[in-house]
């Protein structure tokens, strides 16, 4: 994708809230908890240069296709990683009562889309639980994946699992 303007709008709760969808129409999202947080992403560049928060952090991007890539900038692999492992490592932490030590790892992969044009993410994340035997283990994965606002948006797509694996904390 070229110099076109991509916008997220990220809301971290089921509120009453308005989002622009990528067509620029306005549609209304009903719920019955009030606004939380919400933040807004601006990337004017494509796949080579930055994307910013507004008002936030701005960081360079490089699509990992690119033969001549900067190393040293992300991609919307990273950023997905980094989102739902964050995301899911708190819920788990809220899951477990901060009681024991959770956490996650994500990999994200791309795929040429099968079917149809572009490419598509396929995305794993694992959950681990000190302390916690495998029936334990799952439980808290299944628990944080149901509450974790991340995992709602992904739940639905046929390239995204969620695995409960031994602890492997450092």
């Amino acid at each position: 994708m070229g110099g076109g303007t991509c916008r997220i709008q990220s809301q971290m709760a089921d509120a009453s809230l308005l989002s622009t969808s990528h067509w620029g129409a306005r549609q209304a999202y009903s719920g019955t908890m009030s606004l939380k947080y919400q933040t807004e992403a601006v990337n004017r560049d494509g796949s080579t240069g930055t994307s910013a928060v507004r008002d936030g952090i701005a960081v360079a991007v490089s699509s990992p296709l690119n033969p001549d890539r900067d190393v040293s900038a992300t991609n919307p692999e990273q950023l997905l990683a980094l989102a739902w492992a964050t995301c899911l490592n708190a819920t788990a932490r809220t899951v477990v009562e901060n009681k024991h030590r959770t956490s996650v790892r994500v990999e994200v992969e791309l795929h040429d889309a099968n079917p149809g044009p572009g490419y598509e993410f396929h995305v794993d994340a694992y959950l681990s639980v000190e302390g916690a035997d495998a029936a334990e283990t799952e439980r808290a994965l299944a628990a944080a994946h149901a509450r974790c606002p991340v995992s709602k948006l992904l739940s639905s797509a046929a390239t995204v699992r969620v695995h409960a694996e031994s602890y492997q904390g450092a």
